[in-house]
């Protein structure tokens, strides 16, 4: 057994006070996805922690990237035929969740999930390289496979295919944008007392604010 008991750290980089705090979340995440970006941590700044409830009742997380936000909503894209595509099909309520290390930072959003339009998701697919636009393709996400070569023995015969070709969005493949409820972001702080803010969306479409202990 590892015995992780004196595995700690004192968080003492910033603050999170409801005095300096704008009055949506959008807004605050906003500042601190860029003040993340701008302090040059290492890793994607955009990557994120997709948690649905699957097909067999458990909860499963997995990190992928975020794409695009904004007031609207959170995208990202994915297989809609993967383990979090049925799921969310299922149970389009899920959870997404950043943890910036470097800035001692972590922000959960509890939202819906929808499909984007067909436009949206065509024009992030054709942004992509080719090579990531047939892997798209090839990869029957979550299934099964025989080995690696079976995948990679399939992108060869792809590659020759579309060779001096366009290549065509598969219509299982696209974007979904995450209608946030609720948005809490912790900032930690020294002797485990972090701040905690709480946003709820309001049927007036405002925004409730509250501290939470830590």
């Amino acid at each position: 057994m590892s015995d992780l008991s004196n595995y700690r750290r004192s968080y003492e980089k910033s603050e999170l006070l409801e005095n300096t705090i704008p009055e949506d979340p959008i807004n605050l995440f906003n500042r601190w996805f860029h003040e993340v970006e701008d302090f040059g941590g290492s890793g994607e700044v955009n990557a994120m922690t997709v948690s649905t409830i699957g097909l067999d009742g458990f909860p499963k997380s997995r990190v992928v990237l975020l794409k695009k936000f904004s007031e609207e909503g959170f995208i990202f894209y994915t297989n809609y035929n993967s383990e979090k595509g049925k799921a969310i099909e299922a149970n389009p309520h899920v959870c997404l969740s950043f943890f910036w290390q470097e800035m001692e930072r972590q922000v959960i959003i509890k939202g819906i999930a929808q499909k984007t339009s067909e436009i949206i998701s065509d024009n992030y697919f054709d942004s992509r390289p080719d090579g990531s636009k047939l892997g798209a393709i090839v990869s029957n996400q979550s299934e099964v496979i025989p080995s690696r070569d079976f995948l990679e023995e399939n992108l060869k015969k792809l590659e020759t295919d579309y060779e001096g070709k366009s290549i065509p969005r598969p219509e299982n493949w696209g974007g979904y944008i995450v209608t946030p409820l609720q948005v809490e972001f912790w900032q930690g702080r020294a002797n485990r007392l972090h701040d905690r803010i709480r946003y709820t969306g309001q049927s007036d479409f405002s925004w409730k604010i509250e501290r939470l202990s830590s």
